[in-house]
């Protein structure tokens, strides 16, 4: 089975930008556990800073992979572009945040995509990711999992 991890702005930084809200491990050494945690599973991971190359992976992902782990950054709170192709694609899209985003700035407490993903998981620091690979792979197995 294959998963995509998908990052939005900002997430290339992981590690070092705002370490007390982020903490301090990189993507790479993520992504080393969730190999190790989940060896079935085949991960790959994209980041872009521009909001087009997300909506491309996204629709990319039909067809390739499974279902997709979506940490969009900022524009989980402005784009309607990226809700519209979670909405659009038919893979599953489980939408995942680092810190928590209701503990945050007021403008930040909303997600556009959390109507439109299979389910949210925010504030367990990058602990986030293996719930939703976890999450991604109960909606695989089993679709009513959804319900």
């Amino acid at each position: 089975m294959k998963l995509l991890i998908l990052n939005g702005p900002n997430l290339n930084l992981q590690g070092r930008r705002d370490p007390d809200v982020y903490g301090t491990e990189t993507f790479d050494g993520l992504m080393d556990r969730l190999r190790g945690r989940f060896p079935e599973t085949e991960f790959a991971c994209f980041q872009s800073n521009i909001e087009g190359e997300l909506i491309d992976a996204l629709h990319r992902a039909e067809g390739t992979y499974a279902g997709v782990v979506l940490n969009a950054g900022g524009y989980t709170h402005t784009s309607v572009a990226l809700r519209d192709a979670v909405a659009a694609v038919r893979v599953p899209v489980v939408e995942v945040h680092i810190s928590s985003i209701l503990a945050r700035e007021e403008f930040r407490h909303v997600s556009l995509l959390a109507p439109v993903a299979a389910g949210s998981i925010m504030g367990f620091g990058l602990l986030s990711y293996e719930l939703g690979v976890r999450a991604l792979l109960e909606i695989v197995r089993d679709p009513q999992a959804r319900a």
